[in-house]
């Protein structure tokens, strides 16, 4: 782990106690009920920490990627499911905005993202292209000073309430290629536009929707970037995104391990606590290793975006190790508690349905492996 300034750690405890108090205790009812307590929009909001990580000069609450790490860790360690919707909504719908749409753009939308007033979207993933985005189908066709939307999204974190969809369509004909996508921002209640819930494993309270356009009208002004060029322009909002996933990935981890360790302590068997058990003492060794190792990763891959290095090969080792830890802390910690784990009273089963999106989302584990592996390789060309 880095070392934390005093502000950075002042900062980090502050939301450890949020979470403990705001989050943690409601964390399995709304798991139970598959909903989002879309009420933390708003309280984070006034608090100030919707806009952490993006500039004072366009709204935003300062700090950088270590500071947005730290929010979305110490969300995630209370429920998973809350921090994906603070994450898709910070860094992603409000993050585009920051960086890429017109300054009139981000006047209309950008404010309301930042205070909770309005909850935002990040739509790309397709029912036929997943989320390999150069085969998207949802078209944009020009009319006038008008576009009209026709197709479908899915797996849409805060896809079922979002105010305003971050939308990637295509408006040139180039199939598999980034050039000629746009990403338009669509008012949730535009004429045409219909949601699907869908039902998931995990991260729960996060809802997510399929989306269908037809026939839905915008402006030519709710363009996010240039015409033709806007996912393209977005892609380093959505790189950034590999290190907030694996600060996800270390909240549910830390809850895992700090589950598990707690048990061991606890839990008397053969005469004594299994923290007794040498074989025990061993899994409790091996998760500090690996979840300190993770953090050290994320967090320095964090530092490295706020230094303005290139971090694109950090930010995918970050993720890919920080994800795969966390579905491990959470197997060990459902095996430690043996079969009380099992039971749906238990939060651990919940770490361990909540941890598995996360090596899909941002890009799965196999981009990065092949990312790395060309980041790697480039340094041994003749």
């Amino acid at each position: 782990m880095i070392e934390l300034t005093e502000t950075q750690e002042a900062f980090r405890e502050q939301v450890t106690r949020f979470a403990a108090e705001q989050i943690a205790p409601h964390a399995r009812s709304w798991d139970d009920e598959d909903i989002y307590p879309r009420q933390l929009f708003r309280t984070l909001g006034e608090l100030g920490w919707l806009g952490i990580g993006l500039p004072e000069a366009v709204g935003g609450g300062g700090g950088g990627a270590v500071e947005r790490c730290l929010l979305l860790e110490g969300l995630a360690k209370a429920s998973a499911g809350v921090a994906l919707g603070i994450y898709v909504h910070t860094a992603l719908a409000a993050g585009a905005l920051a960086e890429v749409a017109s300054a009139e753009l981000r006047e209309r939308h950008l404010n309301g993202l930042l205070g909770g007033e309005v909850t935002g979207a990040w739509a790309y993933a397709e029912p036929e292209a997943g989320a390999d985005v150069t085969r998207a189908r949802l078209r944009a066709r020009r009319d006038g000073d008008r576009f009209i939307l026709d197709g479908s999204k899915m797996y849409i974190t805060n896809g079922t309430f979002a105010d305003l969809l971050l939308v990637v369509a295509r408006t040139a004909n180039e199939p598999g290629r980034l050039s000629g996508l746009s990403v338009f921002a669509v008012d949730g209640n535009t004429p045409g536009l219909t949601r699907q819930p869908m039902a998931k494993v995990g991260m729960r309270p996060s809802e997510l929707a399929e989306l269908h356009f037809d026939g839905c009208a915008v402006d030519h002004d709710s363009l996010v970037g240039d015409l033709d060029h806007g996912f393209r322009q977005c892609l380093p909002v959505l790189s950034r995104g590999r290190v907030f996933g694996g600060a996800l990935a270390l909240g549910l981890g830390s809850a895992a391990f700090e589950a598990a360790a707690g048990h061991i302590m606890t839990r008397e068997q053969f005469g004594g606590p299994l923290a007794a058990l040498q074989a025990v003492r061993f899994n409790i060794a091996d998760m500090a290793v690996r979840l300190r190792a993770a953090r050290a990763l994320v967090y320095g891959a964090a530092v490295s975006m706020d230094a303005g290095r290139d971090f694109d090969a950090e930010a995918s080792v970050a993720k890919l190790v920080a994800s795969e830890t966390a579905t491990w802390l959470a197997e060990r910690a459902m095996h430690l508690h043996g079969a009380e784990g099992f039971m749906l009273d238990s939060p651990v089963q919940r770490y361990y349905r909540d941890c598995k999106i996360l090596e899909y989302g941002e890009g799965a584990n196999e981009i990065q492996r092949e990312l790395i592996c060309k980041a790697v390789l480039a340094g041994f060309r003749p």
